[in-house]
């Protein structure tokens, strides 16, 4: 697939739920969020079928995202279910690692090739008011369960608020020169005001050369993160939908007002 700007579409990045076991104080408001109902939230099936036909229009790689994907029940069994797709050849998640002691093994058997895991910061009190209540060391453990799992090359997001040159980035980087890990910063955006740069060690807001789409955990198939453009799966139908956000798929980022992070998957 092609867009109007000649990039080509193959990357798709999957929200499977919007709901988290933590509550960064840069995705999610203190008093929480309305969570999407049961019937709203897109049945493993559906999903599924989603990147089965993303991955016959010409998409190649898969990331799973929520909120945090692993909360998900029966997450392993969709895994699976992807994994069983011919034509995938880079199929990845990203999570907070806090249950990656308990998955990450599973994950790996399941088909799984790669990981993503949060870090802002190894100071434990910091990780806890950021995260507002999070236990780092079960992170650490995490990525410990995620290196032995193979599930390599583990890569460390970093959100940074003005710079990777941050004492917490710093220490986060040599951690992961310490460790065998990638460290990848981002600099803290905002949807509403339109604020996002490049991912520092990574591809994230280079609108130039952008190559993904996005589904939601309701189904809709968004085209940009920065931009309020959405179709529906279900009521569209699948290849419609995935037709329609590469046609308006914009040139770069500007504003979303109607989505959020938590519930877009980043």
């Amino acid at each position: 697939m092609y867009d109007h700007y000649k990039r080509q579409i193959n990357y798709l990045r999957v929200s499977v739920t919007d709901r988290c076991n933590l509550r960064c104080t840069y995705c999610m408001p203190a008093e929480g969020i309305r969570l999407l109902e049961h019937k709203d939230i897109l049945s493993f099936e559906e999903i599924v079928e989603v990147i089965r036909e993303a991955v016959s229009l010409g998409v190649a790689k898969v990331r799973i995202t929520g909120g945090e994907p692993l909360v998900r029940k029966g997450i392993l069994s969709l895994i699976e279910k992807i994994t069983a797709i011919q034509g995938i050849r880079d199929f990845g998640l990203t999570t907070n690692g806090i249950l990656l002691p308990e998955f990450a093994a599973g994950l790996a058997k399941a088909g799984l090739h790669r990981i993503n895991i949060s870090l802002d910061t190894l100071d434990p009190e910091k990780f806890r008011t950021i995260t507002r209540g999070g236990d780092i060391r079960k992170v650490f453990k995490g990525i410990e369960a995620a290196k032995k799992a193979g599930l390599t090359p583990v890569k460390i997001n970093c959100v940074v608020r003005n710079s990777s040159d941050e004492p917490d980035a710093t220490a986060v980087r040599e951690y992961c020169r310490e460790n065998g890990l990638e460290a990848r910063f981002i600099h803290e955006m905002s949807l509403s005001d339109g604020r996002f740069t490049i991912v520092e060690n990574g591809h994230g807001g280079d609108c130039k050369n952008c190559n993904r789409l996005r589904l939601t955990a309701s189904g809709m198939i968004r085209p940009c993160l920065f931009d309020d453009i959405q179709f529906s799966a279900r009521e569209l139908g699948i290849r419609t939908a995935l037709e329609m956000a590469v046609g308006r798929k914009p040139e770069r980022g500007g504003v979303n007002v109607t989505g959020e992070f938590h519930n877009i998957g980043g």
